[in-house]
């Protein structure tokens, strides 16, 4: 629990921002990396929808896509004033400049990489996609990696989301994350 401690003191203010493609395990990777080092979770997702009193998918159909992002941008904002945290993201978030800002100063970014098979295999799972309410699903999944994998490639750290038991991607969240939090905290008098 030492290394636990030490990263929660050497976090600050700051959050644990986690990012990546629908489907990498942001929200379960993220809620277990909270327990673990004892910190709130917040799921983007979860609070636009709450904002919105909508579900993401009717925000989508009413309101479109473009909105959605402000809503977002604006969520994302708030929760990151909350600090410390562990947020996830949704997967298109990171791609907002304006977000990208917002998290490099108030967070650490931490980047789930999921090879596109098993981005899949989960996201077949759910029907709540927006995104990939498509002729061709695995088409427009491959348009979304192409366009946002080296905008994620920008995040603090890499992590590399697989078919391995979630706990195994939280330890090697925690052994990542010293290495990143040397310094000040954004906004701390140092």
């Amino acid at each position: 629990m030492a290394q636990e401690a030490s990263i929660r003191e050497r976090l600050g203010s700051r959050c644990i921002v986690l990012v990546g493609m629908m489907g990498a395990g942001k929200s379960s990777v993220g809620r277990r990396l909270a327990n673990r080092l004892d910190l709130p979770f917040f799921d983007a997702d979860t609070e636009i929808e709450r904002a919105a009193g909508m579900t993401i998918p009717e925000i989508f159909a009413a309101r479109g896509e473009a909105e959605f992002r402000d809503g977002e941008r604006r969520v994302i904002a708030r929760l990151l004033a909350e600090g410390p945290i562990v947020l996830a993201t949704g997967g298109g978030a990171f791609m907002s400049l304006e977000t990208r800002q917002r998290i490099a100063e108030r967070g650490i970014s931490v980047w789930l990489k999921a090879d596109f098979d098993v981005l899949m295999r989960r996201v077949r799972k759910r029907s709540n996609r927006p995104l990939l309410r498509t002729a061709d699903p695995e088409a427009t999944l491959r348009k979304l990696i192409d366009d946002r994998y080296p905008i994620y490639g920008l995040a603090d750290v890499t992590i590399h989301s697989r078919d391995v038991p979630h706990d195994v991607v939280v330890q090697e969240i925690v052994d990542a994350l010293p290495a990143r939090l040397d310094g000040p905290a954004a906004g701390d008098p140092s």
